[in-house]
């Protein structure tokens, strides 16, 4: 499992990005919200649209969740 958060601020695109705790783009801490511990980034992005309506994985670090 690992720790999951999603950036608060939006891309330009309108998408909050989901990271794991271990992404070099993990945004600062003031700029996102914990999410908890997953087996994976499906379940962390779904986690994340109870916070942000638009919502997408890291291309980095959760890779299987990003959509272009």
């Amino acid at each position: 499992m690992a720790r999951y958060y999603v950036n608060d601020r939006a891309q330009a695109n309108g998408d909050h990005e989901v990271h794991r705790y271990d992404c070099s783009f993990l945004p600062a801490a003031e700029n996102r919200t914990y999410l908890g511990d997953y087996d994976n980034c499906r379940e962390a992005v779904r986690e994340a649209r109870r916070h942000h309506a638009q919502c997408n994985g890291c291309y980095y670090c959760s890779y299987p969740c990003h959509t272009q």
